[in-house]
């Protein structure tokens, strides 16, 4: 088996994270109806744009445990995926911190319009 530098052996694993991201979502410090909004609307955004991908950050668990952003963000990504708006849905690597690298597909082309 081939040796592959770390950098190149985390792609082959899928581990892509905010250096790869086309862009970045920071929703850390956000609550959670701000940070929804902000998910739906990169989603209905990239309908009208080319794919791209886009790092989407979390707040980790308060000190001591807690809720996050985690859960519901993911439902939400889930759900576009399931939709056909999002092409990868993965999270983010563990030195990212916690989040989800997202591509999206972007505007679909009509065939013969």
């Amino acid at each position: 088996m081939p040796h592959f530098e770390d950098f190149y052996a985390a792609k082959l694993r899928g581990s892509l994270g905010v250096t790869d991201a086309e862009s970045v979502l920071d929703l850390r410090g956000a609550n959670r109806a701000t940070a929804e909004a902000s998910l739906r609307d990169m989603l209905e955004r990239s309908r009208f744009a080319k794919g791209k991908t886009v790092a989407v950050r979390l707040d980790p668990p308060p000190e001591g445990g807690g809720e996050t952003l985690f859960q519901p963000a993911g439902r939400l990504l889930l759900d576009a995926k399931r939709r056909g708006l999002v092409e990868r849905l993965q999270t983010l690597p563990a030195q990212d911190g916690l989040g989800f690298y997202v591509a999206l597909c972007g505007r679909v082309e009509r065939a013969g319009g």
